[in-house]
């Protein structure tokens, strides 16, 4: 069954409680006050089922706001979510200052489709009611609400003139209307919260997006704490899950009414990120007075209200009737994601201004570059998924945009943002998305050192991995990239741990040549009564720096193996100590101290050391005084 919700619009004492409630049969004013002063405070809700013209069932979810001016802040907290407005006048009234409001709303939350209905029709002669039909109709004149595209109707819900032809209006709007989409991302504004005996936590709101299931855990926002959906009721029905487009109560575990308030929202965990933060593009109204850039103003998005300050980009005044970028820096964190409206309101006196669609969520900290930042931002606006993508991608830099943040970033869904990139075909360093303008910047960062650290070290065979990426200051994910793509196109070597440009090995001199043979040789000489290191190199005819690089190198091409801090050994010396090592164990497959040094002729200097080396290469196994020849 489709849902829609239809909202509620028009100034104070216009009847749209009454309109909903002869629509639906429900009383949608709930509280005690606005029963006894017979004006709607908060908003309420009711519900209705119609068929379409085409027989297709339709739920829809009603939201009667309040008209009173002193509650437009809750007439905003429920418009936000709504697929179509009934923009109620009263006959015996005409248009008045909340009408004006109300409808302002409407235009600047993008509301696409609606209804305008004349109520108390029967309070007034026909002649009276054709002057507000002609005074309405000029009006909406160019508006979402044109009487040439939209019904414009009058009705009477004392006598129910007009409720059955208001009905069908409804059905074929509601049928014209799309479906929120049920597949997305579950964002729930939360709008009510109360305790039920023997349920506890119940909140209630519309979900604007997505699918909510029993037994499923969600994400409070900005809490940023996940909580347990226990059960679920849509419309006043126990259900098993909530889609997109329907009016949901939630009973929550794991969370107290204590810790939840109306302006939090309930979303798709681990994906979203709450913020203080936006871009977006701001409209004024005409009516409104010329925005400085820092002016605070009141900031509603669905059901969320805060302060905000906000600093337009490339202008220092925003005049009314006008639009351009700005960042509005809030008082207190909320959920929004590209593609969110909001209203703001004048900070004092509160009125209507302006309001706008969230552009980037949360978005980086500038202090300069303000064109880059329009440009970005035009392409946000009016540029298509994929340029969307590849402008943050690129905007993210040699840093990349891990594939992982790309939903709540863009607010779509991972399998979406998987496809995006692959049609973009950009570089996709183990989960983390870079441009491939910033692969190549990142891939001359890579060789450039490189070149570098050879050139200073003609000595050294190449450069360790880890030293090399800290140089470059890439993300592990990007370094491994970039790293693969230079080995696959033969740019670089590596061996082991070590990096080195492609035929780039260790240049030598010809006395450092020398002295790396005469090192060498002595070892190699010496077999297993090796002179100390520091007695090699005093002797060779290069300065002690290189002398120490020459040494390195032979330990790193493991011509010689230093088996502990002052002993150094051939490697051809080790390889024949463990043959007879282990020509032994035919023999006898216990050795201890004092044989060792019989059989090799070493001290006991040389003698532990070498049985330790032997124990670490598993060629022996120490028990107690003596090994076991493995």
């Amino acid at each position: 069954m489709k849902s829609v919700i239809v909202g509620t619009a028009g100034h104070i004492d216009h009847g749209k409680t009454a309109l909903v409630k002869a629509l639906t049969g429900i009383d949608a004013d709930r509280l005690e006050e606005e029963k006894r002063r017979g004006i709607t405070i908060d908003i309420g809700f009711a519900h209705l089922e119609l068929a379409a013209p085409s027989g297709e069932r339709l739920r829809l979810g009603f939201v009667d706001v309040p008209g009173h001016e002193r509650f437009v802040r809750n007439m905003l907290a429920g418009i936000g979510g709504i697929d179509l407005v009934l923009l109620v006048i009263a006959a015996d009234e005409g248009i008045m200052p909340q009408t004006r409001e109300h409808f302002d709303i409407c235009r600047l939350l993008a509301v696409r489709r609606g209804i305008t209905v004349i109520t108390k029709s029967d309070a007034v002669d026909t002649e009276t009611l054709e002057v507000v039909r002609m005074e309405a109709a000029d009006f909406l004149r160019g508006s979402f609400l044109d009487p040439a595209q939209s019904p414009l109707l009058a009705a009477s819900s004392l006598t129910g003139a007009g409720i059955a032809e208001l009905k069908a209006a409804l059905a074929k709007a509601a049928a014209d209307t799309t479906a929120k989409d049920s597949a997305a991302l579950a964002r729930l504004p939360i709008d009510r919260v109360f305790t039920m005996k023997g349920f506890g936590t119940v909140v209630t709101g519309t979900l604007i997006s997505g699918t909510i299931r029993k037994e499923q855990e969600v994400e409070l926002f900005p809490a940023r704490r996940s909580v347990r959906v226990r059960g679920i009721q849509v419309h006043g029905a126990t259900a098993e899950q909530a889609v997109a487009g329907e009016r949901t109560a939630l009973n929550l575990a794991g969370v107290s009414t204590e810790e939840v308030a109306r302006g939090m929202t309930l979303g798709t965990e681990n994906t979203f990120r709450a913020t203080s933060r936006i871009d977006a593009q701001l409209s004024l109204l005409r009516s409104a007075k010329a925005m400085k850039g820092g002016a605070r103003v009141h900031f509603h998005a669905y059901t969320s209200e805060t302060i905000a300050e906000a600093r337009l980009y490339g202008t220092k005044l925003l005049k009314p009737g006008e639009e351009g970028f700005a960042q509005l820096r809030l008082a207190e964190p909320a959920l929004l994601v590209p593609g969110d409206r909001f209203i703001v309101r004048q900070f004092s006196p509160v009125v209507t201004i302006g309001g706008g669609v969230v552009l980037d969520a949360p978005p980086p900290i500038r202090k300069r570059h303000v064109q880059a930042a329009v440009e970005f931002l035009k392409t946000m606006l009016i540029g298509s998924p994929e340029e969307a993508l590849a402008a943050r991608v690129a905007r993210a830099g040699v840093a990349g945009l891990a594939l992982k943040d790309v939903p709540g970033e863009m607010n779509i869904r991972r399998a979406e943002a998987e496809k995006l990139a692959a049609q973009l075909a950009m570089p996709n360093c183990e989960g983390v998305l870079i441009s491939a303008e910033a692969f190549s910047k990142a891939n001359g960062a890579l060789m450039q050192t490189l070149r570098q650290f050879h050139d200073a070290n003609p000595l050294v065979a190449g450069m360790s991995k880890e030293e090399l990426r800290d140089r470059v200051q890439l993300a592990p994910e990007i370094f491994s990239g970039v790293l693969a793509k230079a080995i696959a196109e033969k740019k670089i070597e590596t061996a082991g741990e070590l990096v080195r440009l492609a035929g780039r090995g260790v240049v030598m001199k010809d006395e450092e040549a020398e002295s790396k043979k005469i090192i060498e040789d002595a070892f190699r000489s010496a077999g297993l009564k090796v002179p100390l290191v520091k007695d090699v190199l005093a002797g060779l005819k290069v300065d002690r720096a290189r002398a120490q690089k020459i040494m390195t190198l032979l330990l790193r091409e493991k011509v010689l193996v230093k088996i502990s801090d002052d002993l150094v050994f051939h490697q051809t010396a080790l390889a024949d100590l463990r043959q007879r090592i282990v020509a032994l164990k035919t023999a006898s497959p216990r050795i201890d101290v004092g044989r060792f040094k019989e059989l090799t002729g070493v001290s006991r200097k040389y003698a532990i050391p070498l049985l330790e080396y032997l124990d670490r290469e598993r060629v022996t196994r120490r028990v107690g005084d003596e090994r076991i020849i493995l």
